[in-house]
């Protein structure tokens, strides 16, 4: 998405913002099909500002609003199909990788976590593992070792699938629910779920999976408590990860997982999740 401002005009008028650009080009497209025609900013590639003209505000801002109420309603989807344009305005940050700029616009959160991950994963290199197993592992008499299981991965494989869906999933939380919520999720999951890891195996485990199913789980049931915006996951993906769970507890894969971490990781999120949209109108209207 081009990193373009507003020329100034005074007959153009700021509508207002949102962080999805695929949302709001259903939403131009839809003002389009009342006759209304609007031009499209971003400065991160991410949150864009629709701009009109002064002549249309006020009825452009009644779609609006309606627009902010249900931002994946099916209409807007539709609108599309129905101008059917292939070169809309706006160049989407996804058509190309540009990995680098898309970490450095995450939420601190989710960057944090990662970076944190990946140096503890490279000091197995430059130290003896076991020694920096030792520092990290689980210990009851160390508060702060109750969190640092959860940024220790003893393979690449595992790092790069925990981290992929951390920041997946955690950019996902932050648009849709917010800051605060990934903050509680994190701290929640990680805690609990390698507290249950401990007291019913024991300390010799680590990695950010049970974070991963906590985030899997809040998405679950986020998604189905909120059925007028698009799914964060299939089914198909949910289902995957749930025989995975399940097929962990039997002993029957290769490898050997943390699987009370995971299951108290995916009850917490799903717990967060219902919890969340029971306190917002939504859920007490």
């Amino acid at each position: 998405m081009g990193a373009n401002t507003p020329r100034t005009h005074r007959k153009m008028k700021l509508l207002g913002s949102f962080s999805d650009p695929r949302a709001v080009q259903g939403a131009v497209d839809y003002l389009r099909t009342l006759g209304i025609e609007s031009q499209l900013y971003s400065e991160d590639g991410r949150t864009v500002s629709v701009w009109v003209q002064e002549s249309d505000l006020q009825t452009a801002q009644a779609v609006w609003h309606e627009f902010l109420k249900n931002p994946y309603h099916e209409k807007y989807s539709n609108a599309s199909w129905q101008v059917g344009q292939t070169d809309g305005a706006l160049k989407y940050q996804g058509t190309q990788l540009n990995l680098f700029q898309r970490f450095i616009r995450l939420n601190w959160l989710i960057q944090a976590v990662a970076m944190i991950a990946l140096l503890v994963y490279v000091s197995f290199y430059y130290f003896t593992p076991n020694a920096v197993f030792e520092a990290l592992k689980f210990d009851t008499n160390h508060p702060w070792s109750w969190l640092t299981p959860a940024f220790m991965h003893f393979g690449a494989v595992h790092l790069l699938f925990n981290l992929s869906w951390w920041i997946f999933l955690g950019n996902q939380i932050v648009n849709r629910a917010g800051f605060i919520i990934l903050l509680s999720l994190f701290t929640a999951s990680a805690l609990l779920s390698n507290w249950a890891q401990f007291l019913l195996v024991d300390e010799n485990f680590g990695g950010l999976s049970g974070v991963v199913y906590a985030q899997m789980g809040f998405c679950w049931i986020y998604s189905r408590l909120n059925k007028h915006e698009q799914a964060i996951l299939s089914k198909p993906i949910i289902g995957f990860m749930l025989v995975w769970m399940v097929l962990g507890f039997t002993d029957v894969l290769f490898i050997s997982m943390a699987n009370w971490a995971h299951l108290i990781g995916l009850l917490i999120g799903m717990s967060l999740a219902a919890m969340m949209y029971r306190t917002s109108d939504t859920g007490t209207s």
